[in-house]
């Protein structure tokens, strides 16, 4: 029996939670972003600005909370100036009461904040389950039939996805408890700091070696630990009781309407919030300090990270989102930063119109195209440019997938793509960089490829402030280091592809490359 659970801790280990969040020795990786192709030609571009002088480009992260204190960090955080701190008034009279760094739309005004919610459909379906639980097809009225075909899809997945997700949990759990002895095993096989190289030479004779040796494999490679088997079963556990739980109440700490566009008045200044990981290491990827030998450095130079935290453990609520982008436009955002998304959405109009709004003032958004390794044509991804009320897409909306630093792999494989949809891929595989409490960590996804983008982003205005962010959008797309007929392992797949259909450009960013196009821009 432990034999068995083993086999599938380790097959679950290999494709699930762990594709996303790992550690691994970083000096071979740490940086490689910035460098050449496959990089962005970070510092090339940088080289070819010396003589010039750059001007502050503020970008808002709407994401989980960014940790503002980390030593990686000083000085590029955004402050409102037009308000004066923990006075308790709304001195700038924007709506919100000493929002000195940005706002958080997950807490409440005694402080409380809002960590773990439920997924969308997991929304959705709660609100057609009080309708049609109990009730069979022959008792639906003809209006109600789609609704009630949308409950018996979504229940019948949820409950797959929740059973599926307890035994992960049981089999994660069983694998901490045997962790220890089994590292004691390879410990006395391969000796007391053994290498992937070891584990690699060594030759074994019978199926519990083998199954030992690929254990060793993650072990050595720093893919496996204690601490990593906790992040599985706190997943596992938060999927659970949270995200897929139909009675779990996901605003019981803020208080307001999530269905209510005008109940407005919820939230509070804790930028940071009880759960900050992917959003100071989206941030980091922005604008952390560059050539200080702590981690990796931020791409653009001369920033401000407005931090707004709407993105929970769980899937964010469209409300949070749309008064996320508009208080990042109506505060002087040059960029919004979108490392979020999800594949359903109950208000879809009042994104959009916010998006749209953000558009009206100049801003440009950069989305993160998802880790599903799915065409986005076929499964969406929510925010999009592609809502089935558009009548044109948006002109300051960008959609981004994430490249690796292998020419033969050159799409990660977790990475969301179309033709259409997807505009431009973006370092996002093994990403070090800063986490709360001024660390530092690899982590991987679109989510990290977006900022990568938001920082070019903010880097050309920096250096080019005539240029509008149409501009800029532009010249990123039109400057890709181009990869079309280059085939590789389709993500979510391993079928060949050309790597040229799976964005609009069929390109990585190069920033070296729009640099220049920015100078000859500015030259006419």
């Amino acid at each position: 029996m432990k034999k068995r659970i083993l086999t599938l801790s380790l097959a679950l280990f290999s494709v699930g939670v762990m594709n996303f969040i790992y550690g691994q020795k970083t000096d071979e990786i740490k940086n490689w972003y910035n460098g050449a192709t496959p990089g962005m030609n970070t510092e090339k571009a940088y080289s070819s600005l010396k003589k010039q002088q750059s001007t502050t480009v503020i970008v808002a992260v709407i994401d989980s909370g960014i940790d503002i204190e980390h030593k990686d960090l000083q000085g590029k955080i955004w402050t409102n100036e037009k308000e004066i701190p923990n006075n308790g008034i709304d001195d700038d009279k924007n709506g919100y009461i000493d929002d000195i760094h940005g706002w958080n739309f997950l807490g409440a005004p005694n402080g409380d904040n809002q960590d773990y919610t439920r997924l969308e459909k997991t929304r959705i379906c709660a609100e057609l389950h009080q309708k049609f639980n109990g009730k069979s097809e022959s008792e639906i009225a003809a209006a109600d039939k789609a609704d009630y075909a949308t409950y018996k899809e979504l229940y019948k997945a949820i409950e797959t996805e929740r059973n599926g997700n307890i035994q992960a949990l049981e089999q994660y759990t069983q694998l901490g408890e045997m962790f220890p002895m089994l590292k004691a095993k390879l410990i006395e096989k391969l000796g007391p700091n053994f290498t992937e190289d070891d584990v690699n030479a060594w030759k074994v004779t019978t199926p519990e070696d083998m199954q030992l040796k690929q254990l060793g494999t993650y072990i050595a490679n720093g893919q496996l630990s204690e601490e990593s088997i906790k992040e599985g079963v706190d997943h596992f556990n938060g999927s659970i009781n949270y995200q897929l739980n139909m009675e779990y109440n996901d605003r019981q700490f803020i208080g307001d309407n999530p269905d209510d566009f005008n109940d407005i008045h919820y939230g509070n200044n804790d930028v940071e919030g009880p759960e900050a990981l992917h959003g100071t290491h989206v941030g980091g990827i922005i604008g952390a300090v560059r050539h200080n030998e702590l981690g990796g450095d931020g791409v653009a130079e001369n920033v401000k990270l407005m931090s707004l935290r709407a993105v929970p453990n769980g899937d964010e609520q469209d409300k949070d989102i749309a008064l996320a982008i508009r208080y990042a436009a109506d505060n002087g955002a040059s960029v919004i930063n979108m490392s979020f998304g999800k594949a359903y959405s109950k208000h879809p109009k009042e994104v959009y119109e916010a998006m749209l709004y953000a558009e009206s003032k100049g801003v440009l958004l950069v989305h993160a195209a998802g880790n599903d390794g799915e065409n986005l044509d076929e499964h969406p991804n929510f925010p999009t440019n592609e809502y089935s009320f558009q009548t044109k897409p948006l002109d300051m909306y960008i959609c981004i997938g994430a490249s690796t630093r292998d020419k033969k792999k050159l799409a990660a494989n977790f990475s969301n793509y179309s033709s259409r949809q997807v505009n431009i891929f973006a370092p996002g595989f093994e990403i070090y960089n800063t986490i709360p409490q001024s660390d530092y960590k690899i982590l991987q996804g679109t989510s990290m490829a977006a900022p990568m983008v938001s920082g070019v982003a903010a880097l050309l205005k920096s250096y080019f402030p005539s240029l509008t962010m149409k501009e800029i959008k532009d010249i990123m797309l039109a400057s890709a280091k181009q990869y079309k007929g280059t085939m590789i392992p389709s993500p979510g797949t391993d079928t060949p592809v050309d790597f040229g259909k799976l964005s609009t450009t069929g390109g990585v960013i190069d920033i070296a490359a729009a640099v220049k196009m920015c100078k000859a821009k500015v030259k006419k």
